[in-house]
C-alpha cells in the first residue's frame, strides 16, 4: 500500500556501503554492441554484462509505457546484490496541463510492481516537458500526491525540470520543503543549476563526445571525480552554476551520476572511466 508522502521527511530505500553510483540510460543499444558489449555477446545477457561494469542503470522504458511486476523481478535477479536501477515515472503524470488532476496516474505507476526491485530500486525521476512552466501552487499540489512508500519500500524522489521558470527560489523553497531531489543536468538544452534540494544528488550529464574514446577528456573526468566527492560529503561545488547563495545544510549524501544523451555510444566507457577515478 502506497503512504502520502509528509513534507517533513522522506528517507531513504536503503544504505549501502557505496554511496556514489555510476552509469548510464538504459542497456539496449545497437552501437554498444561490438563496442562495449564483446563481439557475439547475447543480447539477452545485455544487462547482465551492463551491470558487472557499471554501477546504476537508469530505467527510460517506464516514461513511456507499463512494465509488469514479472519484468521487475526480472531485472532484479539479473544485477548483483549491490546494483541500483534509478526510474522514469509515467509520463502521464507528468506531461499535463494542471499536474493537481495526476492522482490517478500516480498511483498506478507506483502500483504497477516497482516494489518487486526490492534494495535496488533507486531513485524515481519525475521528468517534465520543457514547455512545463513552473506554477508554486499546481507544483506543490503534485508533490503532495508523491508517495513516501511503497509495499514497505521507502520512495526516493527527483525532479528533472526543464524550463527556465523552475530557476528560481520559490522553486528551491518548495523542493527543500518536500525533500525532494532536483536532476542537475550538465547541458546547454535545459535549466543547469546544481542547489541541493533533496538528500541525495541525481546528475545526468550530456557533453560525451564521439571523437574521444571515453567520451570526456581526461581533466574533464578527473574534475567530475573531484565534485562527485565533494557532493558525497555533503558539499556543494563552486564550479557548477546554482540558483541560490545559500548553501544546503551540510551532510553527507548518496550520488547517482548517469553519462546519457549527448555522444551515447561513448556513455559506457565515460561511467567506467568515472568509477576508476572514484575507487
Amino acid at each position: 500500500m502506497m503512504a502520502a508522502v509528509s513534507c517533513a521527511e522522506v528517507s531513504v530505500v536503503a544504505k549501502s556501503a557505496t554511496r556514489i553510483r555510476v552509469g548510464v540510460g538504459g542497456w539496449t543499444y545497437e552501437p554498444w554492441r561490438n563496442n562495449f558489449y564483446p563481439k557475439g555477446w547475447p543480447q539477452s545477457r545485455e544487462l547482465e554484462y551492463a551491470s558487472g561494469k557499471l554501477t546504476a542503470i537508469e530505467i527510460n522504458g517506464t516514461y513511456y509505457g507499463s512494465q509488469k511486476p514479472a519484468t521487475f523481478a526480472k531485472w532484479r535477479d539479473e544485477t548483483p546484490d549491490d546494483f541500483v536501477f534509478s526510474m522514469k515515472a509515467t509520463r502521464y503524470a507528468t506531461n499535463r496541463k494542471v499536474l493537481a488532476e495526476s492522482g490517478d496516474s500516480i498511483e498506478r505507476f507506483i502500483s504497477s510492481g516497482i516494489s518487486e526491485m526490492g534494495p535496488k530500486l533507486g531513485p524515481i525521476v519525475w521528468q517534465f516537458m520543457p514547455t512545463k512552466k513552473f506554477d508554486a501552487d499546481d507544483f506543490e499540489a503534485f508533490l503532495n500526491l508523491l508517495p513516501a512508500s511503497v509495499d514497505g519500500l521507502t520512495l526516493r524522489h527527483v525532479m528533472d525540470v526543464r524550463h527556465d521558470s523552475f530557476k528560481t527560489e520559490s522553486y528551491l523553497r518548495l523542493a527543500r520543503k518536500h525533500k525532494v531531489a532536483t536532476v542537475f543536468t550538465d547541458s546547454d538544452d535545459y535549466p543547469s543549476f546544481a542547489d541541493m534540494t533533496g538528500d541525495f544528488v541525481y546528475a545526468r550529464l550530456m557533453r560525451a563526445e564521439a571523437s574521444l574514446k571515453t567520451g570526456y577528456e581526461p581533466k574533464a573526468l578527473d574534475q567530475w571525480a573531484q565534485t562527485v566527492k565533494v557532493w558525497a560529503a555533503g558539499g556543494e561545488s563552486p564550479d557548477l552554476p546554482r540558483m541560490s547563495d545559500k548553501p544546503a545544510a551540510k551532510t553527507s549524501r548518496d550520488v547517482f551520476v548517469y553519462f546519457i544523451n549527448g555522444a551515447k555510444e561513448q556513455a559506457p566507457a565515460a561511467a567506467m572511466e568515472l568509477l576508476k577515478r572514484l575507487d
